[in-house]
Protein backbone atom coordinates (compact mmCIF):
# COMPACT_ATOMS: atom_id res chain seq x y z
CA UNK A 1 0.00 0.00 0.00
CA UNK A 2 0.98 3.47 -0.98
CA UNK A 3 2.05 5.80 2.24
CA UNK A 4 1.46 9.65 1.93
CA UNK A 5 4.68 11.13 1.88
CA UNK A 6 4.85 14.58 4.22
CA UNK A 7 6.98 17.06 3.24
CA UNK A 8 8.80 19.15 5.90
CA UNK A 9 9.37 22.54 5.36
CA UNK A 10 8.77 26.16 7.33
CA UNK A 11 7.87 27.91 4.23
CA UNK A 12 4.55 28.79 3.80
CA UNK A 13 3.27 27.95 0.42
CA UNK A 14 -0.05 29.48 0.47
CA UNK A 15 1.65 33.29 1.14
CA UNK A 16 1.54 36.06 -1.57
CA UNK A 17 5.08 36.92 -0.51
CA UNK A 18 6.26 33.31 -1.94
CA UNK A 19 9.32 33.35 -4.14
CA UNK A 20 9.47 30.68 -7.45
CA UNK A 21 11.51 32.83 -9.77
CA UNK A 22 14.35 35.56 -9.61
CA UNK A 23 16.88 36.91 -11.98
CA UNK A 24 20.11 36.32 -11.07
CA UNK A 25 21.02 39.34 -13.14
CA UNK A 26 19.97 41.46 -10.99
CA UNK A 27 21.97 40.17 -8.16
CA UNK A 28 25.71 41.23 -8.69
CA UNK A 29 28.01 40.48 -5.19
CA UNK A 30 31.10 41.49 -6.59
CA UNK A 31 31.94 43.66 -9.67
CA UNK A 32 35.33 44.41 -11.23
CA UNK A 33 34.55 45.53 -14.72
CA UNK A 34 32.55 44.52 -17.68
CA UNK A 35 34.19 41.31 -18.20
CA UNK A 36 35.14 39.90 -14.95
CA UNK A 37 31.81 39.36 -12.06
CA UNK A 38 29.97 37.34 -9.84
CA UNK A 39 26.00 37.61 -9.34
CA UNK A 40 24.69 35.40 -6.39
CA UNK A 41 21.17 33.61 -5.41
CA UNK A 42 20.80 32.48 -2.11
CA UNK A 43 17.64 32.59 0.43
CA UNK A 44 18.10 36.21 0.46
CA UNK A 45 17.18 36.63 -3.01
CA UNK A 46 14.63 33.91 -3.52
CA UNK A 47 12.80 33.08 -0.32
CA UNK A 48 11.69 28.85 -1.20
CA UNK A 49 15.75 27.97 -1.65
CA UNK A 50 16.40 25.80 1.28
CA UNK A 51 19.63 23.96 0.98
CA UNK A 52 20.74 25.42 -2.47
CA UNK A 53 22.77 28.72 -3.92
CA UNK A 54 25.00 29.64 -6.66
CA UNK A 55 27.42 31.81 -7.65
CA UNK A 56 27.19 32.67 -11.03
CA UNK A 57 30.93 33.93 -12.47
CA UNK A 58 32.26 35.28 -15.31
CA UNK A 59 35.77 35.38 -15.86
CA UNK A 60 38.31 36.89 -18.56
CA UNK A 61 41.82 35.40 -19.26
CA UNK A 62 44.03 34.62 -16.10
CA UNK A 63 41.63 36.46 -13.54
CA UNK A 64 41.35 34.61 -10.65
CA UNK A 65 38.93 33.84 -7.65
CA UNK A 66 41.00 34.64 -4.56
CA UNK A 67 41.60 31.93 -2.43
CA UNK A 68 38.92 31.40 0.26
CA UNK A 69 37.07 29.00 1.79
CA UNK A 70 33.34 28.61 2.53
CA UNK A 71 33.08 27.38 5.95
CA UNK A 72 29.10 26.15 5.80
CA UNK A 73 28.94 24.65 2.44
CA UNK A 74 30.28 22.43 -0.45
CA UNK A 75 30.83 23.46 -3.67
CA UNK A 76 30.16 22.11 -7.19
CA UNK A 77 32.06 24.38 -10.00
CA UNK A 78 30.05 23.74 -13.81
CA UNK A 79 32.07 25.23 -16.35
CA UNK A 80 29.43 26.59 -19.23
CA UNK A 81 32.22 28.53 -21.35
CA UNK A 82 35.14 29.16 -21.75
CA UNK A 83 38.37 27.21 -19.44
CA UNK A 84 39.32 27.37 -15.82
CA UNK A 85 41.38 25.45 -13.69
CA UNK A 86 39.62 25.48 -10.07
CA UNK A 87 42.65 24.84 -7.60
CA UNK A 88 42.04 22.82 -4.15
CA UNK A 89 44.13 22.32 -1.18
CA UNK A 90 44.21 18.93 0.10
CA UNK A 91 44.59 18.73 3.53
CA UNK A 92 44.89 15.36 3.76
CA UNK A 93 47.60 14.86 1.42
CA UNK A 94 48.98 19.01 2.25
CA UNK A 95 49.07 19.19 -1.51
CA UNK A 96 47.29 21.90 -4.43
CA UNK A 97 45.47 19.44 -6.51
CA UNK A 98 44.19 21.33 -10.50
CA UNK A 99 41.57 20.81 -12.56
CA UNK A 100 40.81 21.88 -15.44
CA UNK A 101 37.61 22.03 -16.86
CA UNK A 102 36.19 22.93 -19.81
CA UNK A 103 31.95 23.24 -21.32
CA UNK A 104 30.21 20.53 -19.64
CA UNK A 105 33.01 19.38 -16.44
CA UNK A 106 32.66 19.67 -12.67
CA UNK A 107 34.89 19.74 -10.06
CA UNK A 108 34.07 19.63 -6.65
CA UNK A 109 35.41 21.15 -3.51
CA UNK A 110 34.44 19.59 0.08
CA UNK A 111 33.38 22.09 2.40
CA UNK A 112 35.91 24.51 4.63
CA UNK A 113 38.50 23.18 1.90
CA UNK A 114 40.90 26.12 0.64
CA UNK A 115 40.63 27.12 -2.84
CA UNK A 116 40.65 29.37 -6.18
CA UNK A 117 39.36 29.34 -9.52
CA UNK A 118 41.31 31.05 -11.99
CA UNK A 119 40.46 31.94 -15.96
CA UNK A 120 42.59 30.06 -19.06
CA UNK A 121 40.18 31.65 -21.66
CA UNK A 122 38.23 34.93 -22.33
CA UNK A 123 34.96 34.68 -21.76
CA UNK A 124 34.91 32.04 -18.94
CA UNK A 125 31.60 31.16 -17.37
CA UNK A 126 31.69 29.28 -14.37
CA UNK A 127 28.41 28.06 -12.09
CA UNK A 128 29.20 27.56 -8.40
CA UNK A 129 26.23 25.41 -6.96
CA UNK A 130 26.28 25.25 -2.92
CA UNK A 131 24.58 22.74 -0.57
CA UNK A 132 23.39 25.57 2.16
CA UNK A 133 21.22 28.42 1.46
CA UNK A 134 23.64 31.27 1.66
CA UNK A 135 27.53 30.38 0.66
CA UNK A 136 29.17 32.02 3.88
CA UNK A 137 32.98 32.97 2.54
CA UNK A 138 36.04 33.86 4.27
CA UNK A 139 38.47 35.65 1.97
CA UNK A 140 42.17 35.18 2.01
CA UNK A 141 42.81 39.14 1.35
CA UNK A 142 40.45 39.23 4.66
CA UNK A 143 42.74 37.04 6.56
CA UNK A 144 45.82 38.71 5.45
CA UNK A 145 44.62 42.51 5.93
CA UNK A 146 42.52 42.41 9.27
CA UNK A 147 44.63 39.75 11.38
CA UNK A 148 46.65 42.36 13.25
CA UNK A 149 50.11 42.90 12.17
CA UNK A 150 51.29 42.38 15.93
CA UNK A 151 49.92 39.07 15.82
CA UNK A 152 51.30 37.66 12.49
CA UNK A 153 54.71 39.27 13.45
CA UNK A 154 54.53 37.35 16.83
CA UNK A 155 53.49 34.30 15.85
CA UNK A 156 55.65 33.78 12.80
CA UNK A 157 58.65 35.73 13.81
CA UNK A 158 58.47 38.46 11.34
CA UNK A 159 59.46 42.11 11.33
CA UNK A 160 56.47 43.64 12.24
CA UNK A 161 56.87 47.00 9.77
CA UNK A 162 58.48 45.32 7.16
CA UNK A 163 55.04 42.89 7.79
CA UNK A 164 52.89 45.94 7.21
CA UNK A 165 54.55 47.49 4.09
CA UNK A 166 54.20 44.14 2.39
CA UNK A 167 50.33 43.35 2.56
CA UNK A 168 49.45 47.60 2.08
CA UNK A 169 48.47 46.93 -1.15
CA UNK A 170 46.13 44.11 -0.87
CA UNK A 171 42.71 45.18 -1.14
CA UNK A 172 40.30 43.26 1.46
CA UNK A 173 37.36 41.66 -0.17
CA UNK A 174 39.28 41.02 -3.27
CA UNK A 175 37.30 38.59 -4.98
CA UNK A 176 38.74 38.54 -8.11
CA UNK A 177 42.17 39.52 -8.40
CA UNK A 178 44.56 40.91 -9.97
CA UNK A 179 42.88 44.41 -8.17
CA UNK A 180 42.42 47.10 -11.18
CA UNK A 181 46.01 48.84 -11.67
CA UNK A 182 47.84 45.89 -10.64
CA UNK A 183 51.75 46.17 -11.11
CA UNK A 184 53.85 43.63 -9.01
CA UNK A 185 57.32 41.61 -9.70
CA UNK A 186 57.76 39.21 -12.62
CA UNK A 187 58.04 35.32 -11.30
CA UNK A 188 59.38 32.49 -13.28
CA UNK A 189 55.39 31.69 -14.18
CA UNK A 190 54.41 34.70 -15.67
CA UNK A 191 54.09 34.90 -18.94
CA UNK A 192 53.48 38.63 -19.66
CA UNK A 193 56.20 41.61 -18.25
CA UNK A 194 55.88 43.53 -15.30
CA UNK A 195 55.60 47.27 -14.90
CA UNK A 196 56.98 47.65 -11.65
CA UNK A 197 58.54 45.54 -8.81
CA UNK A 198 58.77 44.99 -5.55
CA UNK A 199 61.93 44.81 -3.02
CA UNK A 200 62.80 41.43 -3.18
CA UNK A 201 62.90 41.21 0.83
CA UNK A 202 58.64 41.65 1.05
CA UNK A 203 58.44 38.99 -1.39
CA UNK A 204 60.69 36.80 0.34
CA UNK A 205 58.17 37.95 2.69
CA UNK A 206 55.34 37.17 1.58
CA UNK A 207 56.45 34.27 0.54
CA UNK A 208 57.24 32.71 3.70
CA UNK A 209 53.89 34.13 5.33
CA UNK A 210 52.25 31.94 2.62
CA UNK A 211 54.42 28.97 3.54
CA UNK A 212 53.36 29.37 7.10
CA UNK A 213 49.63 29.97 6.33
CA UNK A 214 49.42 27.04 4.34
CA UNK A 215 50.88 24.71 6.94
CA UNK A 216 48.80 26.05 9.63
CA UNK A 217 45.69 25.67 7.77
CA UNK A 218 46.88 21.91 6.62
CA UNK A 219 47.63 20.91 10.53
CA UNK A 220 43.99 22.72 11.65
CA UNK A 221 41.51 20.02 12.83
CA UNK A 222 38.57 19.99 10.42
CA UNK A 223 35.17 20.09 12.26
CA UNK A 224 32.45 19.45 10.32
CA UNK A 225 34.18 20.28 7.07
CA UNK A 226 35.58 23.42 8.48
CA UNK A 227 39.02 24.63 8.99
CA UNK A 228 39.74 25.78 12.40
CA UNK A 229 42.23 26.48 14.94
CA UNK A 230 44.10 28.71 11.88
CA UNK A 231 47.31 29.33 13.69
CA UNK A 232 49.80 26.53 14.34
CA UNK A 233 49.98 25.95 18.64
CA UNK A 234 53.73 26.85 19.46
Amino acid sequence: MRKDVSISSNIDYTSPSTEFTFDVNKSTLFKKDSQNYINILSVEQLNTVENTSLLDIFLSKENIVEPHYHQNAAELVYCIAGAATVSILNPFTKKIQNYPIRPGQVANIPQGWWHYEIATADNTHLLAIFDAPTPEVILGSDILKFTPANIMAHTYCLDEEQWKKTIAPIVPSTYIGPPKGCHRVQSATDQTPSKQTMPQSHVHTLIHIATLILTCLLMAPIIKGSLVNFYCKR
